[in-house]
């Protein structure tokens, strides 16, 4: 194995972020045995409508919520890009940070992967880290794959790893399925739940929501 654990990356507008993200981040970092984790707040999310907070607003709550476990890093470049925030142009930077030989590990959804062609040079993202597939158990890996557009389904297959931690063997290139606990919360929810006047306890970390209610987000 590489001397060296790998770098996990976990992007996402975290508009806001919750116990769902902070799990999946802390148990992919468990079962792929990750240096750390790095906390991506997009901020011009391609691929997404406006998220309902700024991105300094969110970037904030990933801080707060990251306070405290030493395995988590929050990483602020997307939010202090000009422009889209690619996670091509992200991985690149983040490559060249890291050198021709550390493992680096994006973590992403199940559903998320199904959309992952449509990425800005997505092709290329494979050059740049692995790229590991957050899991729900109960729902059949086969069906999952059936769902994918045939162009990824062909990447998919070539890259397929047997062992999640093969992503420590090399640089990139790699695709694992690694499945998790999921936790049935989404920022969706959250934000409808505040906007009703809900509380949203228990679903995140309470720093995130004194912030919230402090700045009267989402209401």
């Amino acid at each position: 194995m590489n001397s060296v654990a790998p770098i996990g990356i976990l992007g996402g507008t975290f508009d806001p972020i919750h116990y769902g993200h902070l799990r999946l981040a802390e148990e992919l970092a468990g079962r792929l045995r990750l240096d750390q984790v790095r906390l991506v707040p997009s901020g011009t999310p391609p691929h997404r409508t406006a998220p309902g907070a700024s991105a300094e607003h969110r970037l904030a709550m990933v801080e707060l919520a990251a306070a405290g476990n030493t395995q988590f890093s929050v990483d602020g470049r997307e939010v202090r890009r000009a422009g889209p925030g690619y996670t091509f142009d992200t991985l690149a930077e983040l490559r060249a940070e890291s050198g021709a030989t550390r493992p680096l590990v994006m973590l992403v959804g199940a559903d998320a992967f199904l959309e992952f062609a449509t990425w800005h040079r997505w092709h290329e993202i494979f050059k740049l880290a692995h790229v590991v597939v957050a899991h729900r158990p109960g729902y059949p890996v086969e069906r999952w794959i059936e769902r994918m557009p045939q162009p990824l389904a062909r990447e998919y297959a070539e890259r397929l790893l047997q062992q999640p931690l093969a992503t420590h063997l090399s640089p990139a290139g790699g695709v694992a399925v690694v499945p998790f606990t999921a936790l049935d919360i989404s920022a969706t929810a959250v934000r409808d739940m505040l906007r009703e006047g809900g509380s949203p306890r228990y679903l995140m970390p309470d720093e995130v929501l004194v912030y919230i209610q402090t700045h009267r987000l989402y209401s």
